[in-house]
């Protein structure tokens, strides 16, 4: 008997992300569980592989996905992932959008006296290289994921307001996945990264619904973030609570993280009216 994917176009958007998941883990689990066992003496090259396979199988379900629930051969345009001038263009301004949030915000720390820079080592120029091809990594992956697919199967269902704090709060949520104790410690971190999320969509939208200045953008905060934190060029005084200046030296849990994200997305609401936006009600 021949199934009639398209059908599922027409369920609600909850029941259609938890088909596409369902589908995800049932081709990854399978390779997963082995290479879990095979490298297990190796956290980090274990995650690396895991998760570079979860992630090329999201990429090649997503032409599946889109070939035959929806009839779309190229999803990636509709996803916002056009290979344009203007869109590279929009990726490198939210790189340096990105970097100079980051390296504002710790500037500014440093006047007040909350973190000193420290004189870096012969090793910054690899680390500043290592940490672009990184963050370039995880812009494009979160990205493709958060503000691609998962924001338009939100847009087929639901208003503009609904589809922006849904995509947000979901952003967050999957990034605090953490035992309780450790999530009542660290939850200054949650509003931050609801405010991102929030950020990054009107980031695309602002743009005409173009991936790049997302893509850069995310990538930016990462790649200051790593160059600061991985080069070993800061050092805190202790002089106020890591409630301001981030809990874990983490800079998005902490009060003036929170307020430095509060003014990007200020900066990158203005570029765009979401509720204007004409989506399916």
């Amino acid at each position: 008997m021949k199934v009639n994917f398209t059908t599922i176009a027409n369920y609600p958007a909850p029941l259609r992300l938890g088909i596409f998941i369902i589908f995800l883990l049932l081709v990854w689990l399978p390779l997963a569980i082995p290479l879990y066992f095979l490298l297990k003496n190796d956290p980090n090259l274990t995650t690396i592989v895991t998760m570079g396979t979860l992630y090329l199988e999201f990429v090649g379900l997503l032409f599946i996905w889109n070939q035959t629930v929806y009839n779309i051969s190229n999803w990636w345009q509709v996803y916002g992932l056009v290979f344009t001038r203007k869109n590279g263009i929009e990726l490198l301004n939210g790189l340096s959008i990105g970097l100079l949030f980051t390296f504002s915000l710790f500037s500014l720390e440093a006047i007040l006296g909350w973190v000193n820079f420290v004189q870096p080592s012969a090793s910054l120029i690899r680390i500043v290289f290592e940490g672009l091809l990184s963050a370039l990594g995880i812009g494009l992956a979160e990205e493709l994921f958060f503000r691609g697919w998962l924001l338009e199967e939100l847009k087929r269902d639901y208003s503009p307001k609904i589809v922006i704090f849904s995509n947000a709060i979901i952003f967050a949520t999957l990034h605090f996945l953490k035992p309780l104790e450790e999530i009542i410690r660290t939850f200054p971190q949650f509003p931050a990264l609801v405010l991102l999320g929030l950020t990054l969509v009107l980031a695309k939208w602002g743009q005409g619904n173009r991936l790049g200045i997302c893509i850069g953008l995310h990538g930016g905060l990462v790649w200051g973030y790593y160059i600061l934190n991985v080069g070993k060029l800061l050092n805190y005084t202790g002089k106020v609570s890591p409630l301001m200046t981030g809990i874990d030296n983490n800079p998005i849990a902490g009060v003036m993280g929170l307020i430095f994200l509060g003014i990007l997305s200020i900066c990158m609401g203005k570029k765009t009216n979401f509720l204007a936006i004409n989506d399916k009600k």
